[in-house]
């Protein structure tokens, strides 16, 4: 770490230091249990504004909802986490057996005591839940049966043509039922945070019926582009998506909604805009074929991929049409799931019309 700029932790509106300390725990050499807060912040830890803490006849008392997934987190090796958090703060930390789905329960005598350890919960587990995998993520489906169609035609003809180049095999491509866009990704750790984000996207109704003028929003599928430099060692080879009008509807439906998830603390930014691509072949599917492109890295590891000669694919393919439809939904879909179309199982959606 560079200790002239230090990592920071955003918590509730104030800004924390994260400090390196060789640990033992879980394998990781963050110990995120001790947080200096910064200058600016320095009473951060004689309140807490983002929970109620009560008065009891025995002192004070405050309840967290915490995913059982990071209780293991706060507990640490052999207890020493929590037990450290009790003795720097001087309170009582109760936690659900591991898979019980409950609320941490922080006690103590001093109303300071008790906002200082929630803190202190509360910077573990955003750090630890940013290691999460992702679980959902908001997608515009592609699987029209018109672009399957063109899919499935263009596949075929890159098989016949260019099987021999290297790299070039069925198994990269995608599965025509999971063609989508991905707006982008969350890591929901239990039910009330897969409700939490349903109850949001249906918040962004509104703000995409006053863009799409309460319509279904015609789209082109047309072109295919490729993601590295090198266009004679590619790993993703993708669709390229526009409106039919020649607007950026898409593109600022897309934007809005990373902004609110973003806002509510469901999704972390990964980019100024999102990049709508729709994947059309990925070399992670060539030796996992329960691997699924929804924006993330997959379950191999990038050192693995077996990249794939695209130079002929493009010259011929460059501006293929694989056909037009009209997006009427976007999709709070899960990771490594199928529903009976054969897309990705939906938690939540919403309509443009």
């Amino acid at each position: 770490m560079d200790v002239l700029r230090p990592t920071l932790i955003n918590i509730n509106g104030r800004m924390y230091r994260r400090n390196m300390i060789k640990e033992e725990h879980y394998e990781e050499e963050e110990d995120c249990s001790y947080m200096e807060p910064t200058e600016s912040e320095d009473a951060a830890d004689e309140t807490c504004d983002s929970h109620f803490i009560e008065q009891t006849d025995k002192g004070y008392r405050c309840a967290i909802d915490v995913p059982s997934v990071l209780y293991k987190y706060i507990i640490g090796k052999k207890g020493e986490t929590r037990k450290r958090l009790e003795a720097d703060t001087k309170t009582s930390i109760s936690i659900p057996k591991q898979g019980v789905e409950g609320q941490i329960v922080i006690t103590g005598s001093h109303k300071s005591a008790v906002s200082s350890a929630v803190t202190r919960v509360e910077v573990l587990m955003e750090s630890f839940r940013k290691k999460q995998p992702f679980t959902h993520f908001l997608s515009f489906p592609l699987n029209d049966s018109k672009i399957q169609e063109g899919f499935l035609t263009f596949k075929d003809k890159v098989l016949q043509q260019f099987s021999q180049d290297h790299g070039v095999e069925g198994s990269i491509f995608q599965n025509p039922a999971k063609l989508h866009l991905t707006v982008g990704t969350m890591a929901l750790l239990n039910d009330m945070e897969v409700r939490k984000a349903c109850e949001h996207l249906q918040e962004c109704q509104r703000f995409i019926r006053d863009i799409t003028d309460g319509k279904p929003l015609p789209l082109q599928v047309t072109g295919i582009e490729y993601m590295n430099d090198d266009p004679a060692m590619v790993d993703v080879l993708y669709a390229k998506v526009n409106v039919k009008d020649g607007s950026d509807k898409l593109q600022v439906i897309a934007d809005r909604l990373v902004e609110h998830f973003v806002s509510a603390g469901l999704m972390i930014r990964e980019w100024d805009r999102v990049k709508l691509h729709g994947t059309v072949m990925n070399t992670l599917f060539r030796k996992d074929s329960t691997v699924e492109d929804t924006g993330g890295t997959g379950r191999q590891a990038v050192s693995e991929r077996e990249a794939f000669d695209a130079r002929n694919i493009l010259k011929t393919f460059g501006a293929y049409c694989f056909g037009e439809f009209e997006l009427d939904a976007v999709l709070l879909s899960q990771r490594y799931s199928t529903d009976c179309t054969g897309y990705y199982s939906s938690a939540g959606s919403i309509s443009f019309s």
